[in-house]
């Protein structure tokens, strides 16, 4: 074991250590120095940027300037005044929850969770029906139905996106029908939040369905048949069958399809850059993307700072799945 502890704590547990101390620390602030411009008019002082005095203090300090849990609590983050604000100032709970998610960082949270919500289900239980579709196929049309149904995955996440970003694009062949459809030459996925989020929805079942189907499809290969013919014989339909010996054979191999579409999916970031949607969908990999390319300089103390709380939300939703793995693995040993 001892290999594998090293690897883990070299690739894991250090960077997220690091990770954890980069995020009580913030960018030094900037030192001005004035600067006097001449030209054929007269001269002028200017505030620039001391650079030279920049790059001593960055020296002197590289982390930046210690700001404790100060990152996490402000306006970027938690924003826990903003919260006593609008709560003070509330008139009704409807406008302070819209006010409470036009806050960056619980916009991009009410987003990551309805996406999570919403895709991981879907793609489990469409997986499942498709492998039990699959399932029933002759020998013969197995092999090119399941080769056709990997397409999705051999695809890049970002590349996917972008592909789906000119289809719905209102010259793209989804955007203009649609327009065509419902005549209405306005309409635009990309315009509506809504659509927009049902969109990045489609994309996300769409993208994640063949690794579910390519479990459970395999998972089926292991049901032992003599306790299906035994159902079979004792009178039970095709869904009793499903529903009392599929489903609690498997039910292992749901845990672990839904553990890792939990941790994929509540880390969504390329269908949001690939769609262009950051102006009506953002989640939190979006804030730390933009935290580190979206500005002049990298913000890797607001990067690190949302970095955690991902994690800690990921730890969070996969708490109840680990108990029951846990309790299984117990029970049966």
């Amino acid at each position: 074991m001892l290999p594998t502890m090293l690897v883990m704590l070299l690739f894991i547990a250090v960077p997220l250590l690091s990770v954890v101390v980069q995020s009580l620390f913030v960018e030094h602030e900037q030192v001005m120095k004035a600067v006097e411009s001449c030209g054929p008019f007269g001269c002028r002082t200017e505030m620039q940027v001391d650079t030279e005095a920049m790059k001593s203090l960055r020296e002197e300090k590289p982390l930046g300037r210690f700001n404790g849990m100060g990152t996490y609590l402000d306006a970027n983050h938690l924003a826990i005044e903003q919260i006593r604000t609008i709560w003070q100032e509330r008139s009704s709970l409807s406008q302070a929850l819209g006010q409470l998610f036009n806050l960056p960082f619980y916009k991009a949270l009410s987003f990551t969770i309805a996406y999570t919500a919403i895709v991981t289900p879907l793609v489990i239980v469409l997986g499942f029906i498709i492998a039990l579709a699959v399932n029933q196929l002759p020998a013969l049309f197995r092999g090119p139905v399941i080769v056709f149904s990997l397409l999705p995955m051999i695809v890049t996440p970002l590349i996917g996106s972008l592909v789906l970003f000119w289809m719905i694009d209102a010259r793209g062949i989804i955007g203009a029908n649609l327009q065509w459809l419902f005549d209405d030459p306005e309409l635009s996925l990309k315009a509506s939040p809504l659509l927009t989020w049902l969109t990045l929805f489609g994309y996300g079942i769409w993208h994640s369905i063949p690794l579910s189907f390519i479990i459970f499809f395999a998972g089926l290969q292991t049901v032992p048949k003599d306790i299906l013919d035994s159902a079979r014989v004792d009178g039970t339909h095709a869904m009793q069958r499903v529903r009392y010996v599929i489903i609690p054979h498997l039910m292992p191999l749901v845990i672990f399809v839904a553990l890792v579409q939990l941790m994929d999916n509540f880390r969504v970031l390329e269908p949001i850059v690939g769609l262009n949607a950051q102006a009506n969908a953002t989640s939190l990999s979006y804030l730390i993307y933009s935290d580190l390319r979206g500005q002049e300089s990298p913000l890797y103390g607001s990067a690190s700072a949302t970095s955690m709380m991902t994690i800690i939300g990921i730890i969070l939703l996969l708490l109840p799945l680990l108990r029951r793995s846990w309790r299984d693995f117990a029970q049966r040993s």
